[in-house]
């Protein structure tokens, strides 16, 4: 009978620690919330575990379009927010969702389209190069899904003097789906499309594409990172929130995401500390 109850007190001892430790991993974790384009270029994955080795937090990924992004972060759904839509950013701050925004990191936009340049439009500016695709109804796929890439491909249609609702026809071919289907109907298709540098570089079955344009610096594409506000939503564990904000901009975390390379090509670029991060 002793012994019996030993091993009940025993069992329920390694129950309540199982449920302690549980407990304990649970408090040491949060949720950010991100675009695809970080999450598909194999960033993340990158970066997540040398934090995790660092200090213990566990962060789980939610990938989303710049528009999900953040619904979700302003219904408290995550802790905290890294994405390429800076507009969007900040006023997501100045409605007062999220409490400081900081730089992280850029990498550029690139006009892909066949080897061939049926437009002609290879060279270094992106103005003229949409220009001359719209004049020619060359093929051009966007991803049309309310993205960051999207976005920025829609601001450089107006750069380009071009009204793209009014303008649109067969030629301009929506996927409503991530960069990486995107690229690959351009592939199918052999037509136009804007993508990322990383998502391109990440990309394989690149079949008759290859960069036209490059270098323009309307095509920087600027990543930043924001807590939730914590006092609009108590749930949002701020302190962990802040310490992997702080471990991004930080010399560290600065160099690990320079570190993260694709083929041998670099794919991310910091620039926290230029920006007073």
């Amino acid at each position: 009978m002793v012994v019996r109850r030993l091993s009940v007190a025993l069992a329920l001892l390694c129950g309540l620690a199982a449920g302690m430790a549980a407990s304990f991993a649970e408090d040491r974790a949060i949720v950010l919330a991100s675009t695809t384009a970080t999450q598909e270029s194999g960033l993340l994955d990158h970066l997540l575990p040398i934090f995790r080795e660092k200090t213990g937090i566990e962060v789980t990924v939610i990938a989303r379009r710049a528009d999900e992004v953040l619904d979700g972060a302003r219904r408290g759904e995550v802790d905290v927010v890294l994405m390429h839509a800076r507009p969007q950013e900040e006023k997501f701050v100045a409605d007062g969702f999220g409490e400081k925004r900081f730089d992280v990191m850029y990498n550029d936009y690139v006009l892909i389209g066949p080897k061939s340049d049926p437009a002609a439009v290879k060279g270094k500016d992106i103005a003229t190069a949409l220009k001359a695709i719209e004049a020619k109804g060359a093929p051009f796929v966007t991803r049309g899904d309310r993205s960051g890439t999207h976005g920025a491909e829609l601001a450089l249609w107006i750069v380009a003097g071009i009204d793209i609702a009014a303008a649109k026809g067969a030629w301009y071919r929506e996927v409503k789906q991530g960069m990486d289907a995107a690229l690959d109907a351009a592939r199918t298709a052999n037509a136009y499309v804007l993508s990322d540098r990383g998502s391109w570089i990440a990309f394989k079955d690149r079949g008759d594409l290859d960069i036209v344009v490059e270098g323009d610096k309307r095509l920087l594409n600027q990543y930043g990172a924001m807590l939730v506000n914590s006092e609009k939503f108590p749930n949002v564990k701020k302190e962990l929130g802040q310490t992997f904000i702080d471990w991004l901009i930080s010399p560290e975390g600065q160099a690990a995401i320079a570190g993260y390379k694709v083929d041998g090509q670099q794919l991310f670029f910091p620039n926290a500390a230029k920006s007073g991060g």
